[in-house]
């Protein structure tokens, strides 16, 4: 052979002096004799990288030998560790709050609402009940007696709800809200006074039916609010009772004839008040006219209702005057669970049922329930699922057993068809099924693992994180157990767990490295459930990783057991019907002389019997005579007996045409050819960078945002209603807050300017024109201007003197009191001031030493003004009772109020639709508060705006830096791991490039961004590694052009990614059925993108990038030794260097050339080292590369045409023994008989056990 000269031409490496050649078999020999030369030609190639991978290799083998040698012990105790981490799921807790969910810890926002929990406790002052009608058919005007009638009929309805719980009966007016109660001791007051329900009905006396107090008099009939006239029955009551008090306070409240002095809806009504308006008419109202302004409740100066809250969709003619209107909405105002607690807590009525605040809670819940049941099975109206959202939630965050349990049932088909065989010894079902079962448990592990750290669980975590979790852990499984299938011939069986891990053990600890080291860095959101999320998703991977090293290679290890007792797969108890091995060879013709790169055959037109000789327990290969033999580059014994392509076939097993083919043989002959010829690589290019350039695009369209529809369920009442209330009713009540620190007596100035400054912003709802705006400070200051008013008639005609206030008023004596007040505790009052001070100044101030004097009785004497202003004062003001008749004149002696640390004005938000509204709003009212800190006042908003949407103000800056950090983060990680910059850089450039088209297409599919989204985005940097690592260390390992390490790399990744692809859709196929339409959307939809894109990038894009701007290849075969002796020998001589622990080939270097010196194989010369002493094709043209060889057989082929009988050795059968000690040559042209004659080539080996 002249393989020789091209050998000098092709093998000079770096550090390495070509010697004298030595004869053809010396070359053969020569590395098997001398060792140091091979670590010479690895000194003289990249010597860092090669040997430190050698060194985690030679971990990873000493690893899997241990854990093959005590498999048993290993899943034994790897189970139980397994299974005792997944009790902790036992104490896992689901966390639903909201805040807690969505609000950042350690925030701004956190640090504002612990502000308020700390002074107002947990609990808001109510919480509401709504009610919403739209039309039947869309734009019809609801502003008419008809449609209003059938909102009262709804709103009766529900109002009518009673709920049975602990022995008692709760209706509506025993848990609703009542604003202003008097501190009169008065049951029938009590009794009386009316729940705060905001409704377009209170324009009507029909307003009056939903209020369900009632009182009882003696000779006159049940007293309720559809015929109470407050002002009569004073009257009538005034010389039975002092309500001298009582009628003051109504007059100030401006509560007149309350109901019985408003128009009918319907006149015709029998129990229409004489007193209405329209009674005698018997007209129906002008309701787009009675409406226009908004309604007020009894108190026509602090219960004013406007249009805004009542309804929705308005029209108005150009003077500005209400026409028509497409929804109603009543709003019901309920205790809160502490308020309910105080209210009953020793009653004669809870007594005996040891009530405490979770009963209350209890009650609300149970109320809000049969509301929502009730409003919705009896009228056409929506009402709001504020109990039945946290039901949602609940329901959301609970693990849907059967959609957990179909995913992995799935999984487990998937797995054990996949690896599935025709032939029983190589098949792998049971390995499938063990795989997929062994990450499960690791995937329970981790949870309870999560939960025992205290880690709590949300609805991401319980819906999308085991179907997640699932996918990527079963790629590990199928990566090891496709490479167990393809351990080098040769390989003792002892040895085939640690050869396993040596070459596929670097590429699953860099995916699982980079994936935690994804999810880690995924939680910089800074939003606490998808913080958890992220780091619940590292921790799971953790344990998949550990699972897959440790774990299943002693399943490995038992199946090769199983193997290697001729057993059934999956059905292992029962032994194999193929165990007697006849192995037919097809007959292949060479055709046209095509020889696909990679395609190693041996093609004969006669049958081969191999068979165990009983006397010398010998497995002979026995060819019969007139054979012709062509032996193809790469041709091995290996290849002969169909490894790997499933040809290897057994007694009574006839061969399927479809079991010869597999992903490899695809990637191998079809894929790889076509993708790596220059015009497939330069449209590669142009489509994924026409790909880019669209998905930059598809960026510029994501808006941010989270709408509450699109995580309530479609279909349901919750969603209708939200429905209904984002386009009709987008008001948020939110809060301006103002904090300890500063003197509020002294910053009555800065005050008033805060609260202009936030009235003056777009969003807020501004009051009516006629209307004083409700805040504490206006109630408080205008309460003082009207008895100072009083005082001064009261002065002026001689009722109150220096020394007397009994003949004056009652406001008149409030301001006396108020008037002599000095703030001194030495000296507390001061009569002179009677007359030289007032209690507002000329500039609309209070003064600084009767300011929180003033509030204490304020607070004490105008509740209904109180409960307008919902001031929530902290601490509160201590109760002062006015006495007018006191003569002891201790009643002179207020107690001021204490300096104020909390203290808020209420606001109303409108038109927020999109979330730039939310940000703008968001924006101007930091703004304000900003501002006014400026001016000493320390102020914050309080809100669900602001709890909910402040998250969007560094969102896209958050989202930014984490994906920049994890980016450098992995090219960090696979820079080390690899120990080349040059693949890490393209493998991030690759990732760079799916976050960015995974950003655009979520632009495309009308996906918003939000932190879960975001979560996805930064996962989607770890989940790509999955894609793409494998494939790059292939190439960084393989010997040849940079097309052939190409296509080596194709090879043997493509079935083990491709797989792992599909395993990670089907994990997530279950999400598909889930009936959140947030979950199929924002998890389902773009985690399938995420998968599709990088199996495309992995696949098509990274292959053509290595191919051309790769890096060189690690290990150049030098020219005089092609190949270390033993590839696919025999003896001391095997792929593994036991002198340095290292890989013969490298790792990832498939090792098929088994037949002939690599320098004879003219296919692989052409694609590395063209010798123009091998007869070889034509150069291809433009530089490209040919994938077939001229019809002539080259020389390097040898033909044998001769009667005689040949014994090839086969790969050793599961469990056979290897003499090491062998010294027997591989097989040379040179030792090939060129005549005709007989010849017994026959090798033996004894037969073991197999048989």
């Amino acid at each position: 052979p002249r393989a020789g000269g091209g050998a000098r031409r092709r093998g000079a490496l770096p550090g390495w002096s070509p010697a004298p050649v030595p004869p053809p078999t010396q070359r053969l020999r020569c590395l098997a004799a001398n060792p140091a030369a091979r670590l010479r030609v690895i000194s003289g190639s990249l010597k860092a990288p090669l040997w430190l991978r050698a060194s985690f290799q030679g971990l990873l083998f000493s690893l899997g030998c241990a854990v093959q040698r005590h498999c048993g012990k290993v899943l034994f105790l790897g189970l139980l560790a397994f299974g005792a981490l997944a009790l902790g799921l036992r104490v896992a807790v689901i966390e639903t709050d909201l805040e807690q969910l969505w609000v950042e810890a350690g925030s701004r926002v956190s640090q504002e609402l612990q502000y308020t929990k700390e002074k107002l406790g947990e609990e808001a002052a109510y919480t509401s009940q709504m009610l919403i009608q739209t039309p039947r058919q869309e734009g019809e005007n609801v502003l008419t007696p008809e449609a209003l009638g059938l909102h009262l009929q709804a709103a009766l309805t529900a109002s009518k709800v009673q709920v049975s719980l602990y022995g008692k009966s709760w209706d509506l007016n025993k848990i609703c809200y009542k604003s202003g109660v008097p501190l009169i001791e008065n049951g029938m007051i009590e009794r009386l006074f009316p729940c705060v329900i905001l409704t377009p009905l209170d324009c009507f006396w029909e307003g009056a039916k939903l209020q369900g107090g009632s009182a009882y008099l003696p000779g006159r009939p049940d007293i309720q609010w559809t015929n109470l006239d407050p002002e009569h029955l004073l009257e009538e009551l005034g010389p039975f009772a002092s309500l001298e008090g009582f009628r003051e306070l109504l007059d100030k409240a401006q509560v007149g004839q309350a109901y019985v002095g408003r128009p009918c809806l319907h006149p015709d009504d029998l129990h229409c008040p004489p007193s209405a308006p329209n009674h005698h008419s018997r007209q129906a109202p002008n309701v787009a006219q009675e409406l226009s302004g908004g309604c007020h409740g009894f108190s026509h100066k602090f219960m004013h209702w406007q249009e805004e809250l009542l309804l929705g969709g308005m029209a108005r003619d150009p003077q500005g005057q209400l026409l028509r209107a497409e929804a109603l909405q009543s709003t019901f105002l309920l205790m809160s669970p502490r308020q309910l607690y105080e209210h009953f807590r020793g009653d004669y009525q809870t007594h005996d049922i040891g009530w405490s605040e979770e009963q209350a809670g209890t009650v609300l819940q149970a109320w809000q329930r049969r509301f929502v049941q009730v409003s919705v099975r009896r009228s056409k109206s929506t009402p709001s699922p504020p109990a039945t959202l946290d039901d949602i939630l609940h329901a959301f965050s609970e693990v849907s057993a059967t959609r957990v349990v179909g995913g992995y049932l799935l999984m487990l088909a998937y797995a054990c068809v996949t690896m599935l065989r025709w032939d029983c010894a190589q098949s792998q079902g049971a390995v499938g099924l063990a795989g997929v079962l062994l990450v499960a448990l690791a995937v329970a592990s981790g949870l309870g693992l999560c939960a025992l750290l205290g880690i709590a669980f949300n609805a991401a975590t319980t819906q999308v994180l085991p179907f997640l979790a699932l996918g990527i852990g079963v790629d590990d499984i199928f990566l090891l157990a496709h490479a167990f299938t393809e351990a080098p011939p040769g390989t003792p069986l002892q040895e085939r767990t640690g050869e396993c891990l040596q070459r596929t053990g670097t590429s699953v600890a860099l995916t699982s490295i980079n994936n935690m080291v994804a999810f880690f860095m995924a939680a910089l959101v800074p939003i606490p459930a998808l913080r958890a999320f992220s780091l619940q998703a590292a921790i799971v991977v953790g344990c998949n990783f550990a699972a897959v090293m440790l774990v299943f290679p002693a399943v490995l290890s038992l199946d090769l057991h199983r193997r290697h007792c001729q057993r059934l797969d999956v059905l292992c108890c029962f032994a194999s019907p193929c165990s007697a091995r006849v192995i037919q060879i097809l007959p292949q013709e060479l055709g046209d002389g095509t020889v696909p790169v990679g395609i190693a055959r041996l093609t004969a037109t006669v049958q081969a019997f191999a068979h165990c000789e009983a006397s010398s327990q010998h497995v002979v290969t026995i060819l019969p005579p007139q054979t012709h033999l062509l032996f193809s580059p790469g041709g091995s014994t290996r290849d002969l007996l169909g490894q790997e392509e499933g040809t290897r076939q057994k007694a009574a097993c006839k061969s399927l045409s479809c079991a010869h083919w597999n992903l490899a043989h695809f990637a191998r002959s079809q894929f790889a050819p076509l993708l790596l010829q220059p015009h497939a690589k330069a449209m590669v290019l142009v489509l994924f960078g026409a790909l880019l350039g669209l998905s930059l695009y598809g960026a510029t369209l994501v808006q941010d945002g989270l709408a509450l529809t699109d995580v309530v369920p479609r279909g349901t009442k919750e969603h209708a209603f939200l429905s209904a209330q984002l386009r009709y009713f987008s008001l948020y009540e939110v809060a301006l807050v103002t904090q300890g620190g500063f003197d509020y007596a002294h910053s009555q100035r800065a005050l008033f300017d805060l609260h202009q400054r936030f009235s003056s912003l777009k969003a807020v709802l501004p009051p009516p024109a006629t209307q004083a705006p409700r805040t504490w400070l206006h109630y408080y200051r205008n309460w003082l201007q009207e008895i100072q008013a009083a005082f001064d008639q009261d002065w002026a005609s001689g009722r109150i003197t220096r020394h007397s206030y009994r003949n004056g008023s009652e406001d008149g004596a409030l301001a006396y009191k108020l008037l002599i007040q000095t703030g001194d505790a030495q000296e507390p009052l001061d009569f002179s001031q009677l007359t030289t001070r007032k209690l507002v100044d000329q500039e609309g101030l209070i003064p600084p030493e009767l300011f929180y004097v003033g509030l204490t009785v304020w607070v004490s004497s105008d509740p209904l003004g109180l409960a307008a202003a919902q001031a929530n004062f902290y601490p509160p003001p201590p109760e002062w009772l006015h006495d007018k008749y006191d003569t002891t004149g201790e009643n002179l002696r207020i107690p001021a109020a204490q300096p104020l640390e909390f203290a808020q004005f209420p606001f109303l938000l409108r038109g927020l639709q999109k979330t730039a509204d939310f940000v703008e709003a968001i924006e101007g009212a930091r703004a304000a508060c900003a501002e006014a800190g400026r001016a000493g006042v320390r102020a914050y908003p309080s809100g669900s705006p602001f709890l909910f949407w402040e998250q969007y103000l560094g969102l896209r800056r958050c989202f930014l830096l984490a994906i920049c950090l994890l980016l450098a983060g992995t090219f960090f990680v696979c820079a080390l791991l690899l120990l080349s910059p040059w693949t890490a850089a393209l493998i991030v450039l690759v990732l760079a490039m799916m976050t960015v088209e995974l950003f655009g297409i979520m632009g495309f599919l009308g996906i918003k961004l939000s932190a879960i989204p975001v979560v996805i985005l930064v996962a989607s940097v770890g989940i790509g590694v999955e894609f793409t690592v494998h494939v790059a260390l292939g190439f960084l390992t393989a010997q040849g052009s940079q097309n052939l390490r190409a296509a080596r790399a194709l090879e043997h990744t493509f079935a083990p990614v491709t797989d792992g692809a599909v395993s990670t859709l089907l994990g997530l196929l279950m999400l598909a059925g889930s009936n959140f339409d947030f979950i199929v959307r924002y998890f389902f939809v773009v985690l399938t993108v995420l998968a599709l894109l990088g199996l495309l990038h992995g696949l098509v894009l990274l292959p053509v990038l290595l191919s051309i701007l790769g890096p060189p290849p690690e290990v150049t075969t030098p020219a005089f030794c092609s190949r270390p002796a033993g590839w696919g020998g025999k003896g001391k001589g095997r792929d593994r260097d036991r002198t340095g622990g290292a890989q013969w080939p490298p790792f990832g270097v498939p090792s098929r050339v088994q037949g002939l010196p690599q320098a004879q194989h003219p296919v692989l010369d052409q694609l590395s080292h063209p010798s123009p002493e091998v007869t070889s094709p034509p150069a291809p043209r433009a530089g490209g590369l040919r994938w077939e060889l001229p019809p002539t057989l080259p020389e390097s082929f040898a033909r044998v045409t001769t009667s005689m009988t040949v014994a090839l050795r086969p790969p050793p059968l599961p469990g056979a023994y290897i003499h090491a000690a062998s010294e027997e040559p591989a097989w040379s042209p040179a030792a090939t008989p060129a005549a005709s004659g007989s010849s017994n080539l026959s090798s033996r080996g004894p037969c073991a056990a197999t048989g």
